[in-house]
């Protein structure tokens, strides 16, 4: 009897992968990893600050994908396309826990680290992004000024100023409710959006109105999915506040900033604010 007879079930062995191709491999060419892995450039000697560096450029990307979810939510509310606005903001959700879990890499710098090359930072700070201030704007948080440190890059600076006129995701789903029924005030609907949201009392009812009726209505589990984003920007915000407290305490921030301070008043902020108040009527 033959050697294959004794093993009649043998697995055959995995095919090689194909390995010879004539330019780049069809996994760079999509995802562009070399240019990724090479847009590195330290300034310091200093060996932490490429951890620094590189989580940096990780919540620029992250951001990058936020910003694409919530304007996809955004295009959906306004089309009263529900579930397509759901579908974004669950996805949103992960990426926003993705996005928290950053500050692990740099949440318990000391100052003597943080100091080793701070330096090269010179007046560069996060709050000149401009990817996390369309972040920013499509929560509501709208400033004119917030475009001044890109007013020497046309493309960044032309993109930010459209962000600013364009209608917040929340003044979407307000805006939803009111197509809904709801009485929401022409004062919140007809609002200039280039200006910061400030809470409004009908909204907070309109919202209690939804919360103490079917839990699984549509504008029920928006609000909801909207809530579950306000709470990630918090903890993003309160994870930013503890990171920079520790590394170098109540000290001027970078790029002129008043580090601690402003943080701090950032984190007493709620996102979505009427999303929150309105628990307390129900």
């Amino acid at each position: 009897m033959s050697q294959q007879a004794h093993h009649p079930h043998q697995a055959a062995e995995p095919e090689t992968p194909n390995l010879d191709f004539a330019g780049t491999t069809p996994y760079e060419d999509y995802v562009k990893a070399d240019v990724l892995t090479h847009l590195q450039h330290t300034l310091s000697d200093d060996p932490g600050e490429m951890v620094f560096l590189v989580t940096t450029q990780v919540m620029e990307l992250w951001f990058t994908v936020i910003v694409h979810e919530w304007e996809t939510a955004a295009h959906a509310l306004r089309s009263d396309d529900v579930p397509t606005a759901l579908a974004a903001l669950k996805r949103s959700v992960r990426e926003l826990e993705a996005l928290n879990a950053s500050w692990k890499p740099l949440g318990q710098l000391t100052p003597a680290q943080f100091n080793a090359y701070r330096g090269a930072l010179g007046e560069g700070s996060g709050f000149q992004s401009a990817m996390y201030r369309r972040l920013e704007f499509l929560l509501g948080e709208k400033s004119a000024s917030m475009l001044v440190p890109h007013q020497g890059v046309p493309r960044v600076h032309a993109e930010l100023e459209k962000a600013l006129h364009e209608p917040s995701l929340y003044d979407e789903a307000l805006r939803l409710l009111a197509r809904r029924g709801h009485p929401i005030p022409d004062s919140v609907l007809h609002r200039d959006v280039s200006a910061r949201y400030e809470p409004s009392d009908a909204v907070e009812a309109a919202w209690t109105a939804v919360y103490a009726g079917d839990e699984s209505d549509e504008l029920a589990r928006l609000g909801e999915a909207l809530t579950d984003v306000a709470e990630l920007v918090w903890r993003w915000r309160n994870d930013h506040l503890v990171a920079t407290r520790r590394a170098m305490g109540a000290k001027p921030g970078t790029g002129g900033s008043a580090g601690v301070a402003w943080l701090e008043k950032r984190a007493r902020k709620n996102v979505f604010p009427e999303l929150w108040t309105a628990r307390s009527h129900v």
